[in-house]
């Protein structure tokens, strides 16, 4: 049986927050199946907590080469994810991406998809460009719908630039000269535990938006094991589960961050009593920071001119110290030309 403590730092170790991976940054995007990238800078920050000695400039350089991409793929959100994995996994999304389209009534899909095939073959363009140009091919439809069933429909990718973070705020979109190469369900529920594990049938599907995936876990060759809430869950044969007495130091995960949104059952590392304070109404995720291997609060930066100050808002009564060494870590590397940096409690502020 597995307790809370146990499962959260199971999982801990696997996403690489227990002690940061030696390698580069495709190794832990890899290794995680994917970051949640809605803005541009969360997967830097998400990297950044993950991996010993990042520099900005080897995940800039591998989205430019092309050994990672953004784009759309688990739960019809924005990821950053390896080409490779791309390729893999698209085709198996590629049906719930489909229903998500046909949400909208009254919408040629195939001609749809046949036009913005032909419109981006000249380049990439951003949304607001491709809409009015799909929009005079189809006069009268419904400009969102028709640029909303080119994301869900095509497997687009979105084009770096030169930007800090690699992407400006209105990003464009292009073909992605990456064949498809379907990996399979079962690959991808491997890939799954072995990022987020052990988990059930129900986590999987929240994370990667398939449903139906218990037959298929049920006729793998996985492990079963009971948590302290008497649910099973399954998880690889010789996955990590190093015990819930590990110590876990201090970690700040961004915004959106897919440790968050990795299962239908957050309590492992998000207790419910906090999940108001950190998915909004409006569906954003704020940033949390991790004491002892589970969320004890949130953080935001503020930039002042050459100032930098890391805000943070405890959910309990907390003091600084333990958070100061992490906290200034993070702010070098999210501020690197700020003269003065701090860490300060929110509610002060």
């Amino acid at each position: 049986m597995l307790s809370l403590r146990d499962l959260n730092r199971a999982t801990l170790a696997r996403q690489h927050l227990l002690s940061r991976h030696q390698g580069n940054a495709a190794d832990v995007v890899h290794r995680l199946a994917g970051l949640q990238a809605q803005e541009p800078r969360p997967p830097y920050l998400g990297v950044w907590t993950r991996l010993e000695g990042f520099e900005r400039d080897d995940l800039h350089a591998a989205l430019h080469a092309r050994t990672l991409v953004r784009a759309t793929l688990w739960r019809a959100t924005l990821h950053l994810v390896t080409a490779a994995d791309f390729a893999a996994f698209r085709p198996e999304v590629a049906p719930v991406l489909a229903a998500a389209a046909r949400r909208f009534d009254g919408v040629d899909f195939d001609a749809v998809v046949a036009a913005a095939d032909r419109l981006l073959a000249a380049g990439p363009m951003t949304f607001n460009e491709l809409r009015p140009r799909l929009l005079a091919e189809f006069p009268g439809a419904y400009d969102r719908a028709l640029g909303y069933a080119v994301r869900m429909l095509m497997p687009l990718i979105m084009e770096p630039t030169e930007d800090r973070w690699s992407f400006p705020r209105e990003a464009a979109f292009g073909l992605p000269g990456i064949e498809p190469a379907p990996a399979g369900t079962p690959v991808l529920i491997e890939r799954y535990l072995a990022a987020f594990g052990p988990a059930t049938p129900a986590d999987v599907q929240t994370w990667s938006g398939l449903n139906g995936l218990r037959k298929v876990m049920e006729g793998m060759e996985l492990d079963r094991v009971t948590d302290f809430a008497g649910r099973e869950l399954f998880d690889l044969p010789g996955a990590p589960r190093p015990g819930g007495d590990v110590p876990a130091p201090v970690r700040f995960l961004p915004d959106f961050d897919t440790l968050i949104l990795g299962h239908a059952d957050r309590t492992r590392v998000l207790a419910d009593e906090h999940k108001s304070r950190v998915a909004t109404k409006n569906l954003r995720v704020r940033a949390v920071y991790l004491v002892d291997g589970f969320a004890a609060g949130t953080w935001q930066i503020k930039r002042s001119g050459k100032k930098a100050r890391l805000l943070v808002s405890p959910f309990g009564p907390a003091g600084l110290e333990p958070l100061e060494e992490e906290g200034l870590r993070l702010l070098a590397f999210a501020e690197p030309d700020a003269a003065t940096r701090s860490l300060e409690l929110a509610d002060q502020v």
